[in-house]
Parts: structure tokens; sequence; C-alpha cells
């Protein structure tokens, strides 16, 4: 494997966020090679130091999670660097400012007005460096009638309408799994930056992106939105099945469920030929039909399928050509071969609990030949002002 420095590499980052957004999008760029300064207040850091538990020891799980480090800390901060610097103080505005002169990007997530109270407008921020890209991530948008609003994920998705078509019904919202809304936000904050620093080569200049937790989770909507802005139709909760296609979703079988997603009329032929089925029985000959007759098609497949323990019934889909998975658990994820194989899962040394294995960056890179160039070695997120001597050594105030 022909490794790279990445295709960042050269690209110096200055984050300023903290939680999960901001930080997000931070690692994004160092996953890419980037060189991500992460500024931290002093004395507790970022507020993810202390999201837990889990906390884990250098000899966990022997000793327990006293005055260990979070795990939620450790999901958003690889690849980066740690200063603390109190932005209140001279000292702290100096130093900020001698990074800002040296960054290509500026990442933060304070609320509306903060960095300008502390000195750093947009005009001032590119008066320092008219090269620097700034992306600014909110909770609900940076103006309008809620502008500067305080945005926390679970909130985001109730606002944002995803709780509303995620749950088994109507009246059972519920919240995606993971904090869907700061990951959004990040990741399309990352894809704004890319997209600023390509402009800069035209233009020499850099400006400013931002992002919030409403934009992100709105701009996923997909079908959903249009659903709603062009047909006038409200969608709503309706659990493991997809609401314009069918069958598509979990169905149970002799010792649990499997999922399948029959996504055209050929494969409903395989499908129904596979299990004896009529393709042409009132109310499923169309995937229009079966849609509006869901909970018959339902029916029909659950039936068909409550012969086969899960692991038989994955491989006569298999055999038929139909897309079909089961549901694993994270612990079965991480153990899974093909995870391991597509570079999601990297080893590094963390400076106090030693080799950990950490969820890795979700992007390859291939040269013209074919030859992989992905980034393969990765840092483990900093300890609180770590980086602190070779950081001011790089400015020249050691």
């Amino acid at each position: 494997m022909a490794v790279s420095a990445g295709p960042l590499s050269g690209t110096v980052v200055v984050d300023l966020s903290r939680a999960l957004a901001g930080p997000h999008a931070g690692m994004m760029l160092g996953d890419l090679g980037a060189r991500v300064v992460k500024v931290e207040s002093p004395g507790h850091g970022d507020d993810t130091r202390g999201w837990g538990p889990p906390f884990v020891a250098a000899d966990w799980p022997a000793t327990g999670p006293a005055d260990g480090v979070s795990t939620y800390f450790l999901s958003c901060n690889r690849n980066k660097e740690s200063i603390a610097l109190d932005l209140k103080s001279d000292e702290g505005r100096d130093v900020l400012t001698a990074l800002v002169e040296r960054a290509d990007v500026l990442v933060e997530n304070f609320r509306t007005g903060v960095l300008d109270r502390l000195g750093f407008t947009t005009e001032r921020l590119l008066e320092l460096n008219p090269r620097l890209v700034v992306l600014s991530i909110t909770g609900f948008g940076h103006d309008g009638p809620e502008g500067g609003r305080a945005g926390y994920d679970q909130i985001a998705q109730g606002e944002a309408g995803l709780m509303s078509v995620t749950g088994s019904g109507p009246e059972d919202p519920q919240r995606v799994g993971v904090p869907i809304a700061d990951l959004l936000a990040g990741m399309w904050g990352g894809y704004g930056v890319l997209a600023a620093l390509l402009e800069r080569e035209r233009t020499g200049r850099g400006q400013v992106v931002r992002t919030s937790l409403l934009a992100g989770v709105v701009g996923i909507h997909a079908f959903q939105g249009t659903r709603q802005t062009v047909a006038g139709e409200t969608g709503l909760a309706q659990g493991n099945h997809h609401p314009s296609i069918a069958p598509y979703g979990l169905f149970r079988c002799k010792d649990g469920a499997v999922q399948i997603a029959v996504g055209s009329e050929g494969l409903w032929q395989r499908f129904c030929a596979a299990f004896d089925l009529d393709p042409h029985a009132d109310g499923m000959a169309t995937n229009p039909q079966r849609a509006a007759n869901r909970h018959a098609v339902i029916d029909v497949v659950e039936a068909a399928f409550a012969p086969y323990a899960s692991a038989d019934l994955l491989g006569r889909l298999a055999t038929a050509g139909i897309p079909a998975g089961r549901v694993r658990t994270l612990d079965e994820v991480y153990a899974w071969d093909q995870v391991r194989s597509q570079g999601l899962l990297v080893d590094v040394d963390h400076a106090v609990l030693g080799p950990v294995t950490l969820p890795g960056p979700p992007l390859r890179f291939f040269d013209g030949s074919g030859a992989e160039t992905t980034r393969t070695a990765h840092s483990a997120p900093p300890i609180l002002d770590g980086d602190r001597e070779s950081v001011l050594a790089w400015l020249d105030r050691a």
C-alpha cells in the first residue's frame, strides 16, 4: 500500500469548538491529514472530557472508571493536538491571534456573539488572515427569528422533524441512537470547508461557512422532505418498514428477525419464486399496491419466514439474490472482519490509556493505478494541554 499523509496534509486547522458538532468536523479534517490544534479551556477542557460513564482508566476494567478518560471525548477528537488557552486573558488572545495568522481553517461552535465579545469578529479574523476559512456551527442558525437559540442534539432532532418519522408509530417518537443532529452538522460543516478551500484556490481569499444542527437534519429529510413540500403528505413514524417501498424492513422469523429490501419489481418476482408466493396476488402486484397494503404484505412475508431460523433464512435470501441482513449489536459490528477490512477501526497509542482501538474514518483513497493511498497512521485524542510546548514552539512563542 502506498501510504500518504492525507489529501489535506499541510493544512492547519484551529479547532475552538467543544461538545460534538464542531469537534466532529475538526476530526474529519484531521483524518484527511490536516494539522488540527484544539484550543480548550484551562482546567477542565472540552465539555465532553466530563461526559460519562464510561470513563476508562489505564488498567480498565480492573480499577473502575474513577479519574479515567471519557470514551465520549475519544469518539470525536482523534488526530488533534491540544493547547489550553484562557481567551478572556491577553495572553490567551495573543496566542489565538498567532494561531489564526497561521491557520487555513478555524472551527467554532460558540453561541452567536460569543466570539465577537472575545474580540474575534468575522471582520477581525479575516483581517488577521484574509485566506482563512471560518466554519461556524450553531444550533438553529445564526439569524432568523430564532437565531442564536441554544442547540442540543435531541432537541434539534425533535424540532427538525426527525423524531416524528422515527419510532414504532406516530404516538412513539424516538431519537436516533446516536447524536445525529450534531454529527450531521459536523459533516455538512466539513463538506463546506472543503468547498471553501477549493474556491480559495481560485480567488486567493477565505470566507465564512455557516451551518447548524437544524440545517444538518433538514438537509437529510430526503424523500420525506419532498413528500411534504411537493405532495403535501406529512410523513409519520411507522416503525421498521419503509413508507414507499414494500416489502422493505425488519421481518420476524423462527428465532428472531431479518431485514430485507425488495426495491424493484424484478426483486419482488425473485423473492416470490424463492418462497412460493404469488407475485400477482390481490393488492401485491406492484410496489404502489404493496405499499398501500403494507400490513397485509408484512403478514404474508412473516408467514413465509416463520419456518426458518435466521441463519438459514439469510442463506436462502442470498441464493435468491435478495438484499438482506441481520441487526448486529455494536460488539458484533466491531468484531466483524468486514469492518476491519474497510479501515473502520484504527489502533492508536493514548498518552494515558496506552494502546487502544478507535472507530476509524469512513473514507479511503486510491491513485490512478488503483493503489491505495489512504492515511493509515493516526494519533490518539490528546490529553488536555498536552501539546502546549510544541504548539508554542511552532508559533515561536516558546
